[in-house]
């Protein structure tokens, strides 16, 4: 890394990082699930895991946006010694720092399926949709900024995630064709002119 540069990651890569594998983890656990007739019966089980995963999507897709939109209004422009991480680094990163917790939230999905079939993997499934809505939330406002928002990758947490934690104390910017990810943390369809 050049003199004077930070590493830099994007931040709504690392909020979309867990979208799927909570989503897919959830789909499976619910579909899993729903074979088991549980304590409550499945038509009970499936009502409840609807409710389940419309409370997560709402509130994992609003949670800490103030924060967010703070970091965001004070992002400073970022150097030219900064680094910036790609796209599968960050992803990767996550997602090796989540795997246990991953784990754990896939097995006790499946195990709540025993007393309310499919509610457990429906609430995954919830928290993964809801981090994708977050994530496109952010990407909404990059284009309305014409600048993508960065964070430095040592003020994430030591899994890859948190990127509006308390350690984080503010945002990088740079123009909106930087790095390999488009407004919302996707792949870029296309190239990007720079």
């Amino acid at each position: 890394m050049a003199r004077g540069g930070q590493g830099l990651a994007r931040v709504a890569v690392v909020v979309r990082a867990g979208a799927a594998p909570l989503w897919w983890l959830g789909v499976f656990a619910a579909g899993i699930g729903v074979l088991v007739p549980g304590i409550t019966g499945r038509r009970i089980g499936v009502m409840a895991g609807a409710a389940l995963f419309l409370l997560a999507l709402a509130f994992v897709a609003v949670r800490r946006r103030g924060r967010y939109a703070d970091l965001a209004r004070s992002a400073a422009r970022a150097g030219k010694h900064d680094v910036l991480q790609d796209r599968a680094v960050t992803v990767r990163n996550w997602r090796r720092g989540h795997r246990w917790w991953l784990l754990l939230a896939f097995v006790a999905a499946l195990g709540s399926a025993f007393a309310v079939p499919a509610a457990g993997g429906m609430l995954l499934a919830g928290c993964g949709a809801g981090l994708r809505l977050k994530a496109a939330w952010l990407g909404r406002r990059e284009r309305a900024g014409d600048a993508l928002l960065w964070v430095r990758v040592d003020w994430l947490d030591r899994r890859g995630g948190r990127p509006a934690g308390k350690a984080v104390k503010a945002y990088r910017g740079t123009g909106i064709a930087a790095g390999d990810a488009a407004p919302g943390g996707a792949r870029r369809r296309t190239a990007a002119l720079v």
